[in-house]
């Protein structure tokens, strides 16, 4: 069930496609409309618009991690770490 912005996602997701970026999206299972308009899908269950975020949030720090150690940096120690948990 698509959310109360779904149109307006995937009508921005085209025009960042038309300017030639890379698109990846975090998308219901078996969404076709999606699956037209992003390069790569991560696809997770159909839930309500509620709880959405926290179900896609899991792929998505994923995402980042793996993104993060390909690059060569240091998933455990991100970069300025101590200064933003130290500094009162």
């Amino acid at each position: 069930m698509p959310g109360a912005v779904y149109e307006k996602v995937l009508s921005n997701a085209q025009e960042a496609k038309a300017r030639d970026a890379r698109l990846i999206g975090v998308t219901p299972m078996n969404d076709a409309e999606a699956a037209e308009v992003f390069d790569n899908l991560l696809p997770v269950p159909s839930v309500e618009e509620l709880l959405s975020p926290i179900l896609t949030v899991i792929p998505l720090q994923f995402l980042a991690y793996h993104i993060a150690a390909r690059r060569g940096l240091d998933v455990d120690q991100p970069r300025n770490l101590a200064k933003s948990v130290t500094v009162e």
